[in-house]
């Protein structure tokens, strides 16, 4: 049990003293960074998708 005792200590002590947390801007800027990166990817994928789905109707029209 003392173990486990020592361990959220040190958690604790960790996270108070010595990570170093972002500040708000900071933190607004890498969000719109991420946002903007997840929409340009998910563009990419659609596209990728509607590539593959023409040439496959290409391939094997419906009947």
């Amino acid at each position: 049990m003392k173990k486990v005792v020592n361990y959220f200590k040190a958690t604790y002590d960790e996270l108070v003293h010595k990570v170093t947390w972002p500040s708000a801007k900071d933190l607004q800027n890498s969000v719109i960074v991420v946002s903007i990166a997840s929409l340009i990817i998910a563009l990419i994928v659609f596209m990728m998708d509607l590539m593959f789905n023409a040439g496959v109707n290409t391939l094997f029209p419906a009947m």
